[in-house]
Parts: C-alpha cells; sequence; structure tokens
C-alpha cells in the first residue's frame, strides 16, 4: 500500500504542476494583452481631442477662418 500511496501522491503532484503552469502560462499572457491595451488606449487622444487632429478638422478650421473676414468686413 505504501508503493502505491507514493505513486499517487506522485501522479497527484505531477498533475497539479501542469494544471498550474498552465494557469501561470494563461494569466502572463491574459496580463500583457491588458497591459497593450491600455498602452494603446493611453497614446490615442480622447473625446474632441481625437477629432481635431484630423486633417478635416483642420480644413474645417481654414475655411472658417477664411471666411471670418469676409463676413465681418
Amino acid at each position: 500500500m505504501d508503493e502505491e500511496d507514493r505513486r499517487r501522491r506522485a501522479r497527484s503532484f505531477l498533475i497539479g504542476s501542469v494544471v498550474g503552469a498552465s494557469a501561470a502560462l494563461a494569466t502572463a499572457r491574459r496580463r500583457r494583452t491588458v497591459l497593450a491595451r491600455r498602452r494603446q488606449r493611453a497614446e490615442r487622444p480622447a473625446g474632441l481631442a481625437a477629432f481635431e487632429g484630423a486633417p478635416c478638422f483642420e480644413e474645417l478650421q481654414e475655411e472658417l477662418e477664411a471666411s471670418e473676414p469676409a463676413a465681418q468686413g
């Protein structure tokens, strides 16, 4: 019975090790993904700031500035 108990414990240890290692790898992969997403969000401007850098907005601003003196004068 002693030899059988050792085998059972060894098998349980090995299975637990494999499960634990796979969980650790999955957690590390998930953490890298989450951090990468946070960095991407931080690099992108939010709200109107994202629109203000667009070429179409700059073009609109130029058109508005060009039409203001004509409307005032």
